[in-house]
């Protein structure tokens, strides 16, 4: 996945590595709309079901050496129920488990789906791939829910790296990806290096690792390193 370390001109060239991340969650969580406004920027009020699965690919130049593709796959909410997940999760080396922080049942199936991640796809190494937990539509959410410190202790318990409030209609995933260290996670998972610093700052290499709040993400600036490019695959 990554390119040689020096061309002919003795110019060194680009590498690239390519990360394989699911999307799961119940169905009508949003997984659809986070992705298609992180990769697009794009929002629609209107819901369309995913069938089976669904790609796109997310562009993140590193450094100025390292280009690094997300390849996000959008599972459809029933197909934890199927037979194709095995399918679908293999070789993947990342996930995001969403639900909808209006309706709690949602947070409830949070755990089966860790459990089917965990019982159908792992690192080379036998340790389970790095799951980020998302609290969609934070922008709606309903007092009494949930608290930090109960979601806190949930990832711990659950084998989460870490959660983060989000809302595709406000484009809060691109501030949550800040602080989740998600690339660098995927990294040590693949066994491969990015050179150079984070292009998002000291904060995404894990010097806050905890949720932060609906309105505090909305004060965090997208990267203008990031370039989003969605194909079909």
């Amino acid at each position: 996945m990554a390119g040689g370390e020096a061309g002919a001109a003795g110019v060194p060239e680009c590498r690239e590595h390519l990360f394989k991340v699911l999307v799961i969650g119940e169905l009508g969580v949003g997984k659809t709309s986070i992705i298609k406004r992180y990769v697009h920027q794009l929002f629609s009020q209107h819901y369309r079901a995913t069938i089976g699965v669904d790609f796109a690919l997310k562009v993140i130049n590193w450094d100025s050496k390292t280009l690094v593709r997300l390849q996000l796959w959008d599972i459809a909410g029933q197909e934890r129920f199927g037979n194709m997940t095995r399918v679908y999760y293999k070789e993947a080396v990342g996930a995001f488990v969403v639900f909808d922080v209006t309706r709690g049942s949602t947070f409830e199936a949070v755990s089966k789906w860790k459990h089917d991640l965990d019982s159908k796809v792992l690192l080379p190494n036998g340790s389970p791939i790095p799951a980020v937990l998302l609290a969609n539509k934070c922008d709606q959410k309903k007092d009494g829910l949930y608290n930090p410190a109960q979601m806190d202790q949930f990832c711990k318990d659950s084998g989460f790296t870490v959660w983060f409030e989000t809302s595709a209609k406000a484009g809060l995933l691109q501030r949550a990806l800040r602080g989740a260290s998600l690339v660098s996670g995927l990294e040590a998972a693949a066994g491969v290096e990015c050179s150079g610093p984070s292009p998002y700052g000291d904060w995404a290499m894990g010097a806050h690792n905890t949720s932060a709040p609906c309105s505090a993400l909305a004060a965090y600036s997208i990267p203008s390193q990031i370039q989003g490019v969605g194909i079909d695959l």
